[in-house]
């Protein structure tokens, strides 16, 4: 018995040891620079031109002739963000936009009118009597909000203002400003990747002994220094960012109403040696958002690697599986519902227990396409996880899993987000910048200042 058992240690040491050095050898995430703003003005000025250039095509995949948007300053319909320029920051006065899907007589493709006047009305019926569509698609869609951008007062002027002969004509395509707003164009990747390793840069760096000063440094205030920090470098956040110590009572997310109620108390409590942590980060820029989910571990002092309880170790391998399992699942085509049950069936054949709850992003954190699942629908999604899943888009697998840590006797929940894209070359999702396989390592010789 004690033969084996110092052979078992060996391994652990062996194995221990591969891991610190191919850590070493692997390329520490750098903050990547952005470009001056009017550089930045036209690289998304050319990947909102690529995305305008499709509508046409989505238009005829969908069998609509045109599609109309209509808003007025400060109530612009959702889809207006994802094709204005990049320095409008508002629709003026009314701005209304018109597609057509095949234009007659050499007409444009597109038409847009910025007026508070009648004579955009004029001007918008003589176009629809020259083009004559058979449908006119509007977004007024119940449920789906990039489909359902067009404010009730505004479709009344539309519907007002046309008369009937072209209000008979409005129908309702909910996939088609999903599309619109979910395709990625390929220019945009180099960089996402870029930003992506940027949100690992800052939470590497939240995540060290340079920030984190056990017993002393709370979940909160690292959350404010990763605030800080997004500002220091120009970029900025849709959501902030959030630190969590892992207990067995769970993270905030995995509630599915007053998402606050324990966690303020475990906010304010000092990190402590032992402690597994775990943040929830993104960064915006360029028109684009990323949502990285992370764990750390606070050494003890004199401890290494070698002395991370091999149950927390376990736990991070079981949730790098559930998140191949959810992405090999992630057929085109299939609706969210469906990849969320075919992902639990195999997860719990794997004997993994946790949940799925992954979503579009980029163009918004939360962006346009289907559900696979939320924190308190583990069986189904309605009507957001009844979409398609789109390719040439971004998504966020967003999940976790539990297990049972004996050396703490208890059972915890390993969460992870990583973003993906679709390949199409290899026609599979592949992760934007990578994923987390080891624990980030908050290490005592490393104490800083907050």
């Amino acid at each position: 018995m004690r033969s084996s058992g110092v052979s078992g240690l060996l391994a652990v040491i062996i194995s221990v040891c591969s891991v610190v050095d191919a850590t070493a050898a692997k390329k520490a995430p750098q903050v990547q620079t952005l470009p001056p703003l009017q550089e930045q003005a036209a690289l998304v000025n050319s990947w909102t031109d690529e995305r305008k250039a499709l509508i046409p095509d989505l238009l005829r995949k969908y069998g609509v002739d045109a599609w109309l948007m209509s808003q007025r300053e400060y109530a612009e319909d959702t889809v207006f963000w994802a094709l204005k320029d990049a320095e409008q920051f508002s629709a003026r006065r009314r701005t209304t936009n018109l597609f057509l899907a095949a234009p007659k007589d050499g007409a444009p493709a597109a038409y847009s009118w910025i007026d508070n006047t009648a004579a955009v009305w004029e001007e918008l019926r003589a176009v629809l009597a020259a083009q004559q569509p058979r449908s006119i698609a509007l977004n007024t869609h119940s449920e789906i909000a990039f489909a359902s951008g067009l404010h009730a007062g505004e479709f009344d002027t539309i519907a007002s203002a046309l008369g009937e002969e072209w209000a008979d004509k409005f129908v309702l395509e909910p996939m088609l400003p999903v599309e619109v707003i979910a395709t990625m164009v390929p220019g945009r990747l180099p960089w996402y990747r870029r930003m992506q390793e940027t949100a690992w840069a800052i939470i590497e760096e939240g995540f060290s002994g340079k920030i984190i000063v056990p017993g002393k440094t709370t979940p909160s205030e690292v959350e404010w220094w990763m605030r800080e920090k997004i500002q220091s470098l120009n970029y900025t956040t849709w959501f902030q960012p959030g630190v969590y110590i892992l207990t067995a009572g769970g993270f905030p997310i995995t509630k599915a109403t007053s998402p606050k109620t324990n966690s303020h108390a475990l906010a304010e409590r000092p990190i402590q040696y032992g402690d597994l942590i775990h943040t929830d980060f993104g960064v915006t820029a360029l028109g684009l958002n990323t949502d990285t989910q992370h764990l750390g571990y606070v050494l003890y002092p004199g401890d290494t690697e070698a002395d991370i309880p091999q149950g927390m170790l376990e736990g991070l391998k079981k949730v790098n599986r559930l998140q191949d399992i959810v992405k090999a699942n992630m057929k085109i085509g299939k609706t969210g519902n469906e990849i969320l049950k075919a992902a639990r069936k195999q997860m719990h054949e794997e004997g993994i227990e946790g949940k799925i709850y992954c979503h579009a992003t980029g163009e918004w954190g939360h962006s346009a396409g289907t559900v696979i699942g939320m924190t308190n629908l583990q069986e189904s999604v309605p009507v957001l996880g009844d979409m398609p899943l789109l390719k040439d888009t971004y998504y966020s697998v967003e999940l976790y899993a539990e297990h049972f840590v004996p050396e703490r006797n208890m059972t915890l929940m390993f969460p992870q987000e990583e973003d993906v894209f679709w390949d199409a070359k290899t026609e599979s999702w592949e992760w934007v910048y990578g994923r987390q396989e080891e624990f980030l390592i908050v290490r005592t010789e490393d104490l800083g200042e907050l």
